[in-house]
């Protein structure tokens, strides 16, 4: 049973998704003589949390009852008092705890005040759930650096567009509504200004109208046009990155133009991505995802940023030595340099097979 609510914890706490970031995804039952009288989910950055949401909705008395809460609850005031607090004030019998939060300010010190004050705790009832669920937030709070995301979508040979660059469309419609929903989970999309220039996206989410997307270009020489869509759409977040010896004069335009600009120094002519990814950190973007040409997504890999890797292909041929390949840049030269990954995934969107799997860490 105990297993039973922690799964309706779980379905309660993705219904934050795209709405939370960079705060973790939080689900709550409360249950009373085996039935459920309460729930609730972190609904919002800045709102309420699941525990409080879950009393709030309860239809009885919450004295003597049982919560089910995927994390550990606060024990800090930040947007919204302790949640510890709540539970020892309605006087809980017992808490059933997911995973323990992983924040510092937390870690395992809620569990000790609710059994000093009486209350049953149990920790880690599908935990690996829980943890997967928030693999963003795990990441971003013990390291205040980004979770990254490289996606692509390409043929079964490695093809992103045909020789003469048709690329449109090469995964299936379903493919493509599946990373939509990609977008609505993570805080930030990233591309590198070639992708700009050839397509002109406008990195939106369209699942989500109310998510504000933010947008970041990769741009060593600030070659992005001013016509583009990600810097005339000013109702969205846009940041460039570029490097400190770039244009001057174009660094200015832009800022006038309400475009943050991000400064690194540069790394073998190009973007330094590290301190790219951990300056986008101290901004409080939690998670980006990579949806770049070859270039971008070489370097990415290249500089070691990628955390997990979701590969759309598609069983069509395109062939071509001139083709556009997913991954390009130089390449490795031997093949135990080769990006491993681990902890692989398949299913199916469409026609399109789908592999996921993350990077193996040297």
């Amino acid at each position: 049973m105990e297993e039973k609510y922690m799964e309706r914890a779980l379905e309660l706490a993705k219904r934050g998704i795209g709405r939370v970031n960079p705060n973790p995804l939080v689900g709550a039952v409360i249950v009373k003589n085996n039935e459920i009288i309460g729930e609730g989910y972190h609904e919002c950055y800045g709102g309420a949390h699941a525990e409080r949401n879950a009393v709030k909705n309860a239809t009885k008395d919450v004295e003597g009852s049982t919560i089910y809460i995927t994390l550990e609850p606060c024990a800090h005031y930040g947007k919204t008092p302790p949640c510890v607090d709540l539970l020892i004030q309605n006087k809980f019998k017992k808490v059933v705890i997911g995973m323990l939060d992983p924040n510092e300010l937390v870690e395992g010190k809620s569990v000790e005040r609710l059994k000093q004050h009486g209350i049953e705790v149990i920790v880690g009832v599908k935990e690996e759930d829980c943890k997967k669920l928030n693999e963003i937030f795990i990441k971003y709070i013990t390291s205040k650096i980004p979770f990254v995301i490289l996606k692509s979508g390409m043929s079964l040979d490695g093809k992103i567009a045909t020789y003469s660059g048709d690329s449109k469309w090469i995964t299936s419609k379903e493919s493509r509504e599946d990373s939509q929903n990609l977008r609505n989970r993570l805080h930030s999309i990233m591309v590198g200004v070639n992708t700009v220039i050839a397509d002109d996206p406008e990195l939106t989410c369209r699942i989500n109208n109310e998510k504000s997307l933010i947008r970041i270009i990769v741009d060593t020489k600030l070659r992005i046009p001013l016509s583009s869509k990600v810097i005339k759409n000013q109702d969205k977040n846009t940041i460039v990155a570029t490097t400190f010896s770039a244009d001057e004069n174009k660094k200015q335009i832009l800022s006038d133009l309400g475009i943050k600009i991000i400064e690194v120094p540069s790394k073998n002519k190009k973007v330094d991505l590290k301190e790219v990814v951990k300056k986008l950190g101290q901004e409080g973007i939690d998670s980006i995802l990579i949806e770049g040409g070859g270039t971008l997504n070489f370097s990415a890999l290249e500089e070691d940023i990628v955390d997990k890797v979701i590969v759309y292909i598609a069983p069509k041929i395109l062939g071509g030595e001139k083709s556009t390949s997913s991954i390009a840049g130089q390449g490795f030269s031997q093949l135990e340099e080769a990006v491993q990954l681990t902890d692989m995934r398949y299913r199916k969107t469409g026609r399109d097979l789908v592999i996921e799997g993350y990077i193996r860490k040297k």
